[in-house]
C-alpha cells in the first residue's frame, strides 16, 4: 500500500491551491493542527472621552478590558472510495491510471465542494449580519448595485485592496452590458487570481458556476480578513493489496471547514435577485 499523502502531500496542496476559486477570499491565520476547536479572542476597546484638568480620573473612569470569545468547530469530514479493477488496468494499455483518478477526484469532486461551502458560509454570515440587498438586476442597473455593495464595505471600514467578488455568469453579462461601466480589459499579471476575468475599483472579479453560488445569489463582496477556511486534507491512499480486490483501492478523507470572524462579518456582502435564507 502507498500512503498518497505521505509521498505527494505538496503536490496536492499546490493542486488544491491552483485550482480553487475562493482560495483569494479566505485567510488560513489558524491552524487546526493536533485539534478540532479553536477559540479565538477578540478585544473591545472604549470609545473616546474628553480629558479633564481636575480631578483623580483626568483620563475618564477606568473600565475593564473585555473581550469576546468565539469557538471554531470543524465539522466537515468528507471521504470516498474507489476500485480499479486489475482487468480495467491491464486492458485500457495504462489510459486508465490511478494517479490520474485521483488528481480527476480532486478538481471533479473535493475543490467544487469546498469553493460552494465557503460561498455558503459568506452568505449565511452576511444574512445574519443584515449585508443581504434583494433586486431584481437588469444591464441598466446591474453597475449601480455592484457599487452599493462597495459603498457598504467602505462604510464598514473594509479595506479595498484585496476585495473579492464572486459573481454568477448571469451577472457578468449583465454588468458587461450596463452603458454605465466598462471591464478592465487587461489585468497585470501579478494581480491575477485563479478565475478572474477582471478588476471593478480595484475589486477582483471572479465568476463562478450557479452550481457553488447560493440559489438567487447574484454576487458575493467580501474581503479576506472575515472568513478563516479550515484545511486537514489528512488521507489518500492507494492499495493494491486490499483483501477481495483485484486491482487498485484509492481512498481518501477530507476534513474541512470555513468560518467568518464575529469581529470581521461586516467584510462580506451579498446581493441577491430574490429572498434567500440561511
Amino acid at each position: 500500500m502507498t500512503n498518497y499523502a505521505s509521498k505527494y502531500e505538496g503536490a496536492i496542496q499546490k493542486k488544491f491551491t491552483l485550482g480553487s476559486l475562493t482560495e483569494a477570499a479566505v485567510n488560513k491565520n489558524y491552524t487546526w493542527s493536533g485539534v478540532n476547536t479553536i477559540n479565538v479572542f477578540s478585544l473591545t476597546t472604549q470609545a473616546l472621552g474628553n480629558y479633564t484638568k481636575t480631578g483623580t480620573n483626568r483620563y475618564g473612569t477606568p473600565t475593564e478590558l473585555a473581550n469576546e470569545v468565539q469557538t471554531m468547530l470543524l465539522t466537515k469530514d468528507r471521504s470516498f472510495s474507489t476500485t480499479i479493477d486489475q482487468a480495467t488496468l491491464d486492458d485500457t494499455n495504462g489510459a486508465t491510471k490511478v494517479g490520474e483518478y485521483l488528481k480527476l477526484e480532486i478538481d471533479e469532486q473535493i475543490i467544487p465542494e469546498i469553493d460552494a461551502y465557503r460561498l455558503n458560509v459568506m452568505q449565511d454570515a452576511a444574512i445574519g449580519n443584515g449585508q443581504v440587498e434583494v433586486a431584481a438586476v437588469t444591464t441598466s442597473n446591474a453597475y449601480k448595485i455592484f457599487l452599493d455593495g462597495q459603498e457598504v464595505l467602505g462604510d464598514a471600514k473594509v479595506p479595498v485592496k484585496g476585495r473579492v467578488a464572486f459573481i454568477s455568469f448571469d451577472f457578468l453579462g449583465k454588468i458587461k452590458q450596463d452603458s454605465t461601466f466598462m471591464l478592465a480589459s487587461e489585468v497585470a499579471m501579478n494581480e491575477r487570481i485563479n478565475g478572474m476575468v477582471g478588476m471593478v475599483d480595484g475589486v477582483k472579479l471572479v465568476p463562478v458556476p450557479s452550481s457553488y453560488l447560493p440559489a438567487n445569489v447574484a454576487f458575493i463582496l467580501t474581503h479576506p480578513v472575515a472568513t478563516v477556511a479550515a484545511e486537514k486534507l489528512t488521507e489518500y491512499k492507494i492499495n493494491t493489496k486490499a483483501p477481495g480486490i483485484s486491482g487498485a483501492l484509492i481512498e481518501g478523507r477530507v476534513r474541512y471547514d470555513a468560518f467568518v470572524l464575529n469581529t470581521k462579518v461586516d467584510a462580506i456582502y451579498v446581493h441577491a435577485t430574490a429572498e434567500i435564507s440561511a
